[in-house]
């Protein structure tokens, strides 16, 4: 009886032996209680890899804790990029709808952040030009914090724009404003994707330096210690501020001259600096795209073009839909239903 009740839970795709065995082959390590979800380390017996579980903290409390949780489920469903964290499995213990409250994400394990890296240890040239080729390939909203890095380096993101939607509720909001484009900051215009970018080149000159290069105390702070880098905007890009507010705001700035980074940053690697001018332009249009970025010299000892792929396109339509809490609840347990894992063999037993 039990078991039909199981079988009739996973009729829409998902096999109900390699789910009670996939329960059964993790052997959880320590948990680690953070703002939004419950995080343990795992080992997956059927490959000897380990991974990580999050329990998110009770995502069907409202409309937008729902709604979140549902975005980050399908986005890792979504995310098949070396570079960008995906889903190995994700699961639930409740046998139905009606009993959904909660669910699990097992996700590679990667060790640390590189916000913790940075703290630790000085970062070799060589480790800086490797995990910012890295951040590119897989390009998203970035912080430290949201780039999780293994022992050998590689660097995957972790991150999906989530804090964009709600700042004020997220921890480590100020931390995440010392990262952000300046156009994000005042919400002076649509955003692109050179706002990571900038969020890019922010890291590198953290990593290169070992200290945050616009460390500032609020929203105004955060622009004024921007511009003492990058100058104040020209009238070109005062004519492209769709705020009136934010052009008479900048217009009443006092007049800076733009830094010579060559000069500023004259310790680093000149190769170094470039792609830093590059990404730290005030005028998001003017900045470098990931692409173009790729193919600067600083990179060339890493690159392989082939490995560089696009990510495919995410169905955003279900996400802005304003939909119930209970309409969230039921697209996030459709997925869990329709979610396909990638039995992966052991390098043991594939050799």
């Amino acid at each position: 009886m039990v078991y039909r009740r199981w079988e009739g839970m996973f009729k829409n795709g998902i096999n109900l032996i390699l789910t009670l065995y996939f329960f059964l082959s993790l052997s959880l390590q320590h948990l680690n209680l953070i703002s939004m979800s419950v995080s343990s380390s795992a080992v997956d017996f059927r490959t000897g890899t380990k991974v990580a579980i999050k329990k998110l903290h009770r995502p069907f409390q409202s409309e937008l804790f729902a709604k979140r949780a549902y975005r980050e489920l399908r986005l890792l469903k979504h995310m098949k990029h070396e570079n960008v964290i995906g889903l190995v499995y994700v699961f639930t213990a409740d046998l139905s709808l009606d009993r959904f409250h909660d669910f699990y994400l097992v996700m590679p394990f990667m060790g640390t952040d590189l916000g913790k890296l940075m703290k630790l240890q000085n970062l070799s040239e060589d480790k800086v030009q490797f995990l910012v080729y890295q951040m590119l390939k897989g390009l998203k909203d970035l912080k430290p914090g949201n780039l999780a890095v293994n022992q050998e380096c590689e660097l995957k993101i972790l991150d999906f724009g989530l804090a964009r939607q709600a700042d004020s509720e997220m921890t480590g909001y100020v931390v995440t404003r010392w990262y952000r484009a300046p156009e994000v900051i005042l919400s002076w215009m649509h955003y692109t994707q050179t706002v990571d970018i900038w969020s890019v080149g922010c890291i590198m000159v953290e990593m290169l330096s070992g200290k945050p290069l616009f460390k500032g105390n609020d929203h105004l702070d955060q622009l004024t210690e921007i511009m003492k880098i990058t100058g104040t905007p020209t009238q070109d890009f005062i004519t492209k501020l769709q705020s009136q507010d934010a052009k008479n705001y900048v217009k009443s700035l006092p007049k800076v001259q733009k830094k010579d980074l060559q000069e500023l940053f004259s310790k680093v690697n000149p190769q170094a600096v470039t792609v830093i001018e590059c990404m730290l332009l005030l005028d998001p249009e003017s900045r470098v795209m990931a692409a173009e970025a790729l193919t600067l010299p600083y990179f060339s000892e890493f690159r392989e073009p082939e490995e560089e792929t696009e990510a495919q396109p995410y169905d955003h339509s279900v996400d802005n839909s304003d939909l119930s809490l209970e309409q969230w609840k039921r697209h996030t347990f459709t997925e869990i239903l329709s979610f396909q894992p990638q039995v992966v063999e052991s390098r043991e037993t594939a050799l």
